[in-house]
């Protein structure tokens, strides 16, 4: 991504700070600080994290096309990686299997780690641990996995072969069902929302 500011380094730093904590305030009034809620949608009971994310992915796609298309910002000057497809899925189940035995994700671990969770705390230093072991094993074990099946820069209405307003669209039909699937889901199972 670009920098927010054309200042120096410093002042990216303390905007991104700013941001840092905004964002963990949030995550914690959400709730998004109890390990039971976010393992919740694993275990079929609380399904808040997939509406946020799938909400999230949503705004963020849909105010992208609509100053894309006001002539706001540009597609082709927004800075995005490539994507690697093997690495990828490897790393996602990696990360899942660590959501699931740790009931938090990097981001989740460090607002409930703040509010003084012994088990966000603990999360976030088997989270360091895995970030050494990667680094130190990553010529041996990960550099060829790593640099592996390079898609270049993936956006999903190319890949689709079909424009990108209508794959937004798709998307958000996409988001629509499965907040509805949801929904029945509770309704049938009678699963009350709870506050942890």
């Amino acid at each position: 991504m670009a920098p927010i500011f054309e200042f120096t380094s410093e002042w990216n730093l303390l905007a991104a700070l700013v941001i840092g904590f905004a964002f963990g305030w949030v995550l914690e009034r959400a709730g998004f600080s109890t390990s039971r809620k976010l393992a919740g949608v694993f275990y079929g009971y609380d399904f808040v994290v997939i509406k946020v994310f799938f909400t999230a992915a949503v705004t963020a796609a849909l105010g992208l096309f609509l100053l894309n298309q006001m002539g706001l910002l540009y597609f082709d000057e927004v800075w995005m990686p490539n994507t690697f497809l093997l690495p990828t899925i490897v790393g996602g189940v990696i990360m899942g299997i660590g959501f699931i035995m740790g009931g938090f994700c990097p981001g989740t671990s460090v607002p409930a780690a703040a509010i003084g969770k012994i088990d966000a705390m603990l999360f976030i230093g088997g989270m360091v641990i895995g970030i050494y072991f990667y680094s130190f094993t990553y010529e041996w074990i990960w550099e060829d996995l790593r640099n592996s099946t390079n898609l270049g820069k993936v956006k999903m209405g190319e890949l689709l072969g079909i424009g990108e307003g209508l794959a937004i669209f798709v998307f958000i039909v996409i988001a629509l069902g499965t907040f509805w699937l949801v929904d029945t889901i509770k309704k049938k199972f009678k699963i009350e929302d709870v506050n942890y």
